[in-house]
């Protein structure tokens, strides 16, 4: 039998695995975001990287001890996925959507909460840019919503242009996205 740090590690090294066979980019550092890209995620991977602790749970009820989880996963949807000045929704993106929807159901009433930042490219004024931005990620929690996601488990927040995914293009289509991630809960 193996020991538990190594089935741990082991099940790391297997979700990023199968997030670089899927196509994705694996983020250095936790508080990078996952490119989703033009790719549809598969909802087992979104539901362990949003809510990784469940794997921890899941070791317990079967009588492991758990040492620790990876931070949760902040997920960007996709590359130039809205057009300038917009919020409408692509079919590309909403077809990304439907998976975390589905993830987002399943975790009704838990507390937990997830926020969806908006961004904008630097085309527009700071105001503007700002407005946008939060367009975005309020129609993204509308879609959600609408899909079956818990409204008071989504925090969406513009963030205007000072995030820029490509600050070498400032105007572009990469920079117009929607991210997607964890509220960090308080410690206790």
């Amino acid at each position: 039998m193996k020991p538990l740090a190594s089935f741990a590690f082991e099940l790391s090294r297997a979700a990023a695995v199968a997030a670089l066979l899927a196509g994705a980019a694996v983020p250095a550092f936790s508080d990078e975001a996952l490119d989703v890209g033009s790719k549809v995620p598969d909802a087992a991977a979104v539901k362990e990287g949003l809510f990784p602790e469940d794997q921890c749970k899941e070791l317990e009820a079967s009588g492991f001890k758990c040492m620790g989880f990876k931070p949760a996963i902040r997920y960007s949807l996709p590359a130039s996925s809205f057009k300038v000045g917009s919020a409408e929704l692509p079919e590309l993106l909403k077809k990304q959507l439907d998976v975390f929807a589905d993830v987002l159901k399943s975790k009704r009433g838990t507390g937990r909460q997830v926020k969806i930042e908006g961004h904008a490219d630097a085309s527009g004024t700071v105001e503007a840019n700002q407005t946008l931005s939060q367009k975005r990620a309020e129609a993204v929690k509308g879609y959600l919503v609408e899909k079956g996601a818990d409204p008071g488990m989504l925090v969406a927040v513009g963030v205007g242009s000072k995030d820029l995914k490509n600050p070498s293009n400032p105007y572009g289509g990469e920079n117009r996205r929607v991210e997607i991630g964890r509220v960090p809960q308080p410690q206790q």
